[in-house]
């Protein structure tokens, strides 16, 4: 993907603006997982096949990791450091979520979609990250 194309998707010709809304995006869409995990577990669990006590433990993950996220943001200039950490932290989490499907979990077939679905979104939002802040350093030097 290109600088152009990666503005366009992010809506600015600004490399800090562009990472912050992907940074952001993240945010937003994990804390809303999170808090449906914490407030449907049972439910959800149900439906995807899954321990009703995991989706309470993720919840709580991802809502601290959310507010995280959230707060990295929110800063005009996110250091690089630590969006390197938001990327990587993005890309275990869908590599460890194929290997728990592959490994562990024994879902529905609705929670086997849900898994991997949720895997290929935040290995998406790492993507996006990571070519954020290449364009923000390339811009930079």
């Amino acid at each position: 993907m290109s600088a152009t194309q990666l503005s366009a998707l992010a809506r600015t010709c600004d490399p800090h603006l562009a990472l912050r809304r992907f940074l952001a995006l993240d945010a937003v869409v994990t804390g809303a997982n999170a808090l449906a995990y914490l407030a449907l577990s049972g439910p959800l669990g149900r439906l995807l096949g899954v321990d009703s006590t995991l989706l309470l433990g993720l919840g709580a993950f991802l809502a601290g990791y959310a507010a995280a996220v959230g707060l990295l943001a929110s800063r005009t200039r996110p250091a690089a450091l630590p969006v390197r950490a938001v990327i990587e932290a993005n890309l275990a989490w869908a590599v460890l979520s194929c290997v728990a499907l592959a490994l562990w979990l024994t879902p529905s077939t609705a929670g086997a979609v849900w898994t991997v679905a949720q895997a290929l979104t935040v290995a998406g939002f790492a993507a996006l990250q990571h070519m954020s802040l290449r364009v923000r350093q390339d811009i930079s030097d």
